[in-house]
């Protein structure tokens, strides 16, 4: 299934919205207040010249020195230029001006996987005069060195990291950086899932390179190397048993509902405990115990 990369970001920008200006603009953040923060309805433009519909994926609504202000955050996933990038930002933020009527602050983030430099401006200048200089904040992923973050306590930088610049020889690396930062993350269950499923659908190992983590995560001394080997086998434990419920789920669709003794089965196989496959099967944990024996 095409992953919706619009969609993904959207919700990892949203759910960690503060953390973002935090992490990239820390002059922003000190002014900006966080405390009550609205999401505005997505706005979908129109370029009537080339019949085209452009979105602006977040808008917030807050607070700057107690005077209303929106925040605009526009990711730009393209993998080809856009010459006229600049140009449409211009329009997005002169629509929602002429909608909104208040201090607009707008922010591009650029996430493709090429890095080349892209404009900060729009400019409309004649020799004798120059009529307007439009300036917005911008973040390129791909410029960011991904090991100036791996000591920061920033949940989205842990994910970010996936997208940052590092090269072929480095993934390794990066996803082990990754996992150390989580493990010492205090984080709700479904918030660490969005960051994990986030990192893994821009980062992903071989099983040669999955080996070589493994290797480097066993050989990690003290209280950091067990809070990551915790971290990876609660992690791959969800995993399987999402999984299994995906088959479960599956297997009824297609008339084929296996039963719950042969489910519980499978999960002895692969080393799951007894409650948590009592709990998934509705078996009871004496009907587990029976089974493993």
């Amino acid at each position: 299934m095409a992953v919706d990369h619009d969609r993904l970001f959207k919700e990892v920008l949203t759910t960690y919205f503060e953390e973002f200006i935090q992490l990239f603009f820390p002059e922003v953040h000190v002014a900006v207040d966080f405390s009550n923060v609205q999401f505005l309805a997505e706005e979908v433009f129109s370029d009537v010249t080339q019949g085209e519909k452009y979105r602006v994926d977040i808008l917030a609504k807050t607070s700057l020195k107690e005077e209303e202000t929106i925040i605009i955050i526009h990711t730009e996933p393209q993998s080809y230029p856009q010459p006229d990038f600049n140009e449409r930002m211009f329009l997005y933020y002169g629509r929602l001006y002429e909608k909104y009527r208040c201090n607009i602050l707008p922010i591009a983030l650029f996430t493709y996987d090429q890095n080349r430099e892209e404009p900060d401006h729009f400019s409309i200048a004649f020799p004798f005069h120059t009529v307007l200089h439009f300036q917005f904040l911008i973040i390129q992923l791909k410029q960011q060195n991904w090991r100036h973050f791996i000591r920061s306590d920033n949940p989205l930088a842990a994910a970010l990291l996936s997208k940052m610049g590092y090269n072929e020889k480095e993934k390794v690396q990066v996803k082990k950086e990754f996992l150390r930062m989580m493990s010492h993350m205090n984080i709700d269950p479904a918030r660490s899932d969005l960051l994990t499923g986030f990192f893994e659908t821009y980062l992903t190992l071989t099983s040669s390179e999955e080996k070589k983590l493994q290797e480097e995560v066993k050989r990690m001394d003290g209280r950091e190397g067990e809070k990551v080997r915790e971290f990876i086998v609660s992690y791959e434990k969800k995993g399987m048993e999402k999984g299994m419920e995906q088959g479960i789920e599956q297997g009824m669709k297609q008339g084929k509902e296996k039963t719950k003794t042969e489910i519980a089965e499978a999960m002895l196989k692969k080393d799951l405990d007894i409650e948590t496959i009592s709990e998934v099967t509705g078996l009871s944990t004496d009907e587990v115990l029976q089974l493993k024996q």
